[in-house]
């Protein structure tokens, strides 16, 4: 039997929406801590590209 990877075993990485918008979420805080930039600076620079694996389309909220 083949081993399966972890994005395909843990139940949290399986919506790639939300595996997405969690690992953006984490990355951004984190750059922005040590880079000492707005959480929402470093998010518009990572989803700034079309191509960028963090654009995702994000819930508005109500």
């Amino acid at each position: 039997m083949g081993k399966k990877s972890l994005f395909e075993t843990n139940t949290h990485l399986k919506g790639s929406a939300k595996y997405k918008t969690s690992l953006l979420a984490n990355v951004s805080s984190s750059t922005a801590i040590e880079t000492n930039e707005s959480v929402q600076t470093v998010i518009g620079k990572m989803t700034a590209s079309q191509k960028s694996m963090f654009n995702v389309i994000r819930p508005k909220r109500k």
